[in-house]
C-alpha cells in the first residue's frame, strides 16, 4: 500500500487511547539511554512509533488509510563534549551517520532532485513514507538554553528550517468499495 514495512516488526492493535498510550510506553521503555558528560539520560537510539489508521465510511463503503509516524531522533553529538568512549562512541557515530543521511534526504527533497537517497541508512529507509510522496512532516526541535550548547542549538534550528522546506502533495489514501471488499477477503483468507 505504499507504506514502509519492517520484517519481523510486531504490529499491535489499539482500540482506545489508553491502549495506544500503553504501547507507546512499552516502546519508550525499550529505548536505550546512557549517561554522558552532557546528559545524564542521553538517548542512544532513535524512537519510532508508527500508528496505522484505517477507517471506513459506512454509507459509501470507502476505506481511508493513513499512517502517523512519531519519531524522536537522538541528538547529534560532539564527541569532545560528551566524553564518549567504547560503546557510547560507536552509538554516537551511528547516530551522527543516520542524522547525516537524513540531512541528505532532506536536501534532495528540497532541491527536487530526481534521486532521493533513502537507502543510504536504515533510519531514512524507515522514514521514507514519512518524508516523501504524499506525507506531511512536522518537526519539533528541542534546544538547550545553556550558552555552552549554543552551537548544537543552532545546528538543530538549521536542520529544522531545512525540513520546513520539504513540500509534498498530500492526498488521501482512499479505496473504493470493491477494493475494500477484496482487502477484507484477503484478511479472512489469511486468518484461516
Amino acid at each position: 500500500r505504499g507504506l514502509v514495512q519492517i520484517p519481523g516488526a510486531e504490529c499491535k492493535t489499539a482500540k482506545t487511547e489508553a491502549e495506544l498510550s500503553s504501547i507507546f510506553e512499552m516502546g519508550n521503555k525499550n529505548r536505550h539511554t546512557a549517561s554522558t558528560k552532557m546528559n545524564a539520560e542521553s538517548s542512544r537510539s532513535h524512537l519510532v512509533l508508527s500508528i496505522l489508521i484505517e477507517s471506513e465510511n459506512t454509507s459509501t463503503k470507502k476505506s481511508t488509510k493513513g499512517k502517523l509516524s512519531i519519531i524522536d531522533l537522538a541528538g547529534s553529538e560532539r564527541v569532545g563534549k560528551t566524553g564518549c568512549t567504547d560503546d557510547r562512541l560507536k552509538e554516537a557515530n551511528s547516530i551522527n551517520m543516520s542524522l547525516s543521511a537524513l540531512g541528505d534526504v532532506i536536501s534532495a527533497l528540497t532541491s527536487d532532485e530526481s534521486f532521493v537517497p533513502y537507502r543510504n541508512n536504515k533510519l531514512t529507509m524507515l522514514m521514507q513514507d514519512s518524508l516523501g510522496g504524499n506525507a506531511k512532516t512536522l518537526m519539533f526541535c528541542n534546544i538547550s538554553p545553556v550558552d555552552y550548547n549554543s552551537a548544537e542549538s543552532i545546528n538543530s534550528l538549521n536542520y529544522a528550517s531545512r525540513v520546513k522546506l520539504v513540500k509534498n502533495d498530500a492526498t488521501k489514501n482512499v479505496d473504493n468499495e470493491e477494493v475494500a471488499k477484496l482487502r477484507k477477503q484477503i484478511e479472512i483468507l489469511k486468518s484461516g
